[in-house]
């Protein structure tokens, strides 16, 4: 078995850990065919690294500001410098400011806007992960020594990593503002029931990443558990070999229900009509959501009422990928960044008023499957995104939670 040295090439998954003052988050990268001569990796991260073997962990801390500098990264510039209306706690790209020394219109460099008032604009150009102590944990698969250097790039795989993760979380605990504009109106905004009148029985991620959702199901979904499988579809991607008592499917057409051998019940329900669910109180242990939060118009109405359907201390569950029906899904979701879409779900679970001891989970990186239809245009698996929520014991009485104006604007109708 090869022991890794700078003659080596290694797969590794990379973990990172980190808490914001809401959630606990988890970032996960599969780096294939790390070069430990020519790719760049912090010292500290390289020297753990010598002379471990295939499937040794390794783990290196850092201090806030120990990868990304100084986290005091406030400028104040004139409104007018900015070519877009900003909202506060929003990220932004670079090359929109004019007038920045050594700034180009083409820099998509991420800045966070922390505040606009009387003509001026306070921007945060730190490393939105500048401010945490963080936790990077490496898991070692193949190892194997290279046949030599034949020229070739050098890959930052922290920085890879690390591109995104920090945008999810609240700028010094103030409320992101991903409501104002409009955010929920959508280019088809016809009866939900007419788009998914027709059963559309396919899979909307791949298989590596479906297995993914299902392992991360895994930690909240046992044996004997009342679930419910929210927005659901012909497959409920739960984890192999788990049997839940009750496993209740809401979706939009009773065909792909009827075809999801797993489901127990089915309840056909436009939430975007109606966000009220045909459930009582305190019925199920653990509510899921595979690739649908995307398109929802009332989700705040839509996740106290989760709560409340909810037993107490259970626990809500929301995976997401990069991939969706772009006539149906909200404009906000298609504004913004990735990891800025994990923000907005964090927002829902904030602002519903009925969760605690948030998390969130991020895999990229990981192979796509060879006999996926697009292995041949995407070498990577679908990413996965997930948030999820314990019913607060301030929300445990059973009654329903109240919900801010915000949360049920919709679409005009």
């Amino acid at each position: 078995m090869n022991a890794i040295d700078l003659n080596s090439v290694a797969d590794i998954v990379f973990q990172l850990k980190w808490d914001s003052q809401h959630a606990s988050h988890s970032e996960c990268y599969a780096a294939r065919g790390v070069n430990l001569w020519r790719d760049w990796l912090p010292d500290s991260v390289r020297r753990s690294l010598m002379g471990k073997h295939s499937w040794e962990q390794v783990c290196v801390g850092f201090s806030p500001g120990e990868l990304y500098g100084n986290s005091t990264g406030i400028l104040n510039i004139d409104r007018k410098q900015f070519s877009m209306q900003p909202q506060n706690g929003r990220f932004y790209p670079k090359g929109r400011i004019s007038g920045l020394p050594g700034v180009f219109p083409q820099n998509m460099q991420p800045f966070r806007c922390v505040g606009v008032n009387n003509g001026h604009m306070a921007v945060d150009a730190a490393h939105p992960l500048a401010p945490h102590p963080l936790a990077l944990s490496m898991t070692i698969g193949q190892v194997s020594t290279k046949d030599g250097e034949r020229g070739g790039s050098s890959v930052d795989w922290v920085g890879q990593l690390t591109e995104g993760p920090g945008m999810q979380a609240r700028w010094q605990g103030m409320p992101t503002d991903f409501f104002s504009d409009a955010p929920f109106i959508r280019q088809d905004e016809q009866a939900d029931s007419r788009f998914y009148g027709t059963p559309r029985l396919v899979h909307h991620l791949d298989e590596t990443a479906r297995e993914m959702v299902a392992d991360l199901y895994k930690r909240f979904v046992k044996d004997d558990m009342q679930v419910l499988d929210l927005m659901s579809s012909w497959v409920s991607h739960l984890p192999k070999g788990i049997k839940p008592a009750r496993l209740s499917g809401l979706g939009m057409n009773r065909t792909e229900l009827e075809q999801n051998m797993q489901l127990t019940d089915v309840e056909v329900h436009d939430l975007n009509a109606d966000p009220v669910l045909p459930y009582g109180s305190d019925s199920f242990d653990v509510a899921i959501s595979t690739v649908s939060v995307e398109y929802l118009t009332r989700p705040l109405a839509v996740f106290a009422d989760v709560a409340r359907v909810l037993k107490p201390g259970g626990v809500f569950a929301v995976t997401f990928s990069n991939r969706w029906f772009p006539t149906k899904v909200v404009r906000i979701w298609e504004c913004i960044h990735e990891f800025e879409r994990v923000g907005l779900v964090m927002e829902y679970f904030l602002r519903s008023g009925a969760f605690d001891n948030l998390g969130t989970y991020s895999m990229r990186g990981l192979p796509r499957p060879r006999d996926d239809k697009y292995a041949a245009e995407l070498p990577f698996s679908d990413p996965v995104y997930a948030v999820w929520g314990m019913k607060s014991a301030a929300s445990s009485d059973g009654r329903r939670l109240p919900v801010s104006p915000i949360a049920i604007q919709g679409p005009p109708r």
